[in-house]
């Protein structure tokens, strides 16, 4: 390996200031993690507390010491339960061990600010640790008060500090991310699902370091190392990189971030897309400037409610109602599409003749809005079902249609039927919202496309029924957003394929 050429970072060139931690039980599958993660990166953070056992500690530190791994920054980790971490020992066996580490060749150490309080009277740099020192600050229950600035002196005690705290809010994450813009060999780590896109953008705004897992998760919210650097291309972006997400409650399920940075990377465009968990909408629009956002899809459940929040909306997003795409003008003002509505159209059209078809539409949301406002355009006479009658009859009446209850779905035949409700979405693959009794019917289209063929459409499969997937509507409404915001055709056939790719190994 070649030898890291000093940068004014601690820790080396950018690509390296990704932090791959290893973390397992066993010293032989952690030395498996070692070896996949200095593919990728020279820094790799070792979770000794995370190995189940002091023989099993010993036995991957002998290991390590027998590599002698050019160029590699080794940071060792040896965290207490009272910190948040596995180790079982008390403050001394945390020091031995840390001790131990230095003399494998372990280069840095993290020292949780729990064991520094406890060396009132002396320093770590007493102790025979490795010589350079993390000092971190872990809070998993919210995000603190944070000060304007944290610095290091060049000869202090501490060579760069940590703060990973639990992101309630995307402002709290905003926050973090201001301090590292503000500070020196700081790094910056929000945790958990809310925190995710400032946890990958956390480089780009001067934090020294960003982690990602080798194999298991060790922390709320981390991204795996591959997907950090070759999906998200973390320690590739800058000021300059185009930012665009997804927001939406919940929002782990969604595949859209593969979709477009699939886009990006086949187009070599400098712009990445971000999932955005997002339980109070104004909560990320606040944040919008600070993260640089140039537009984002809308899921379940902001579709309808972001349109107040909109400057100026496309006629036919208007009239439906629901808008699942925004771009972010250059004042900072909102414009909203819908192209949930040409997803329809495009899963529909090779399946179905459309005009004087009976399409029955399952729920009354955003997606159903889209639906039943295509069809209804194409020609078909809508019925609407819905588990709130008063959402059913509203819809039914916005397109010139017909709302029907829940039971008579046991009697009426219908031409197709949708399904736009999140029933049966990932993780839930075992539920269906309807009943096989209930699909009388030539044809069913689930709009959820996670799993490809959910519990709805094996039911359907079951009776004979063709099948559409929500993947052929997911496609159309995503490339179509990708023309909107870029203003160029998107390259469909390696997205298509990396999505297909995905839930295919999914469902395998």
């Amino acid at each position: 390996m070649p030898t890291i050429r000093p940068t004014p970072s601690p820790f080396g060139i950018r690509e390296n200031r990704i932090c791959a931690v290893a973390a397992a039980k066993t010293a032989s599958e952690m030395a498996r993690q070692v070896r996949a993660g200095l593919k990728e990166t020279h820094t790799i953070e070792l979770r000794l507390d995370w190995l189940k056992t002091d023989a099993e500690r010993r036995k991957l530190l002998t290991w390590l010491a027998r590599q002698r791994f050019r160029g590699a920054n080794f940071l060792a980790t040896c965290r207490r339960r009272v910190a948040g971490g596995e180790f079982p020992g008390d403050i001394a066996a945390e020091l031995f061990w840390l001790m131990e580490a230095r003399r494998a060749g372990c280069t840095w150490c993290d020292l949780e600010i729990e064991t520094e309080r406890e060396l009132p009277d002396q320093s770590i740099k007493e102790f025979a640790a490795p010589p350079r020192v993390l000092l971190s600050m872990h809070d998993f229950e919210r995000t603190p008060k944070l000060p304007a600035t944290i610095s290091c002196p060049a000869r202090g005690e501490v060579d760069a500090v940590k703060i990973a705290a639990a992101a309630k809010t995307i402002g709290d994450s905003v926050r973090l991310l201001r301090l590292a813009r503000r500070s020196r060999c700081f790094v910056a780590v929000p945790m958990g699902e809310v925190g995710l896109p400032a946890r990958l953008l956390a480089l780009r705004e001067g934090s020294a370091l960003a982690y990602a897992p080798i194999g298991a998760a060790t922390a709320p919210g981390q991204v795996s190392l591959q997907d950090c650097k070759y999906l998200y291309r973390a320690h590739s972006l800058t000021k300059r990189t185009e930012v665009y997400g997804v927001i939406g409650d919940p929002i782990r399920h969604s595949l859209s971030p593969l979709l477009h940075n699939t886009g990006f990377v086949a187009r070599k465009r400098d712009a990445v897309y971000l999932p955005f968990l997002v339980h109070d909408l104004k909560d990320f629009l606040r944040a919008i400037p600070e993260f640089g956002v140039r537009g984002f899809s809308v899921t379940i459940p902001h579709k309808p409610t972001v349109m107040k929040e909109l400057r100026e909306c496309e006629p036919l997003a208007a009239e439906i109602g629901a808008v699942n795409t925004v771009v972010v003008r250059r004042d900072g003002s909102l414009y909203g599409c819908n192209t949930d509505y040409v997803g329809v159209l495009r899963a529909l059209e090779r399946k179905l003749k459309l005009r004087g078809s009976r399409a029955l539409i399952y729920g009354a949301g955003g997606s159903a809005r889209a639906a039943a406002f295509a069809l209804a355009k194409a020609g078909a006479q809508v019925f609407v079902c819905a588990r709130r009658d008063a959402a059913a009859k509203e819809l039914a009446r916005a397109v010139g249609g017909e709302a029907i209850p829940r039971r008579a779905l046991r009697t009426e035949i219908f031409d197709a039927i949708l399904n736009a409700t999140p029933v049966g979405m990932h993780p839930r693959n075992d539920v269906s919202p309807l009943t096989a009794a209930e699909l009388r019917c030539d044809l069913v289209m689930d709009l959820i496309y996670r799993p490809l063929e959910t519990r709805l459409l094996k039911l359907a499969r079951r009776k004979g029924i063709a099948c559409v997937s929500g993947l052929d509507m997911f496609l159309a409404q995503g490339f179509a957003q990708w023309e909107i915001w870029t203003n160029t055709r998107p390259p469909e056939t390696p997205m298509r394929r990396a999505v297909l790719a995905k839930l295919r190994a999914e469902d395998n």
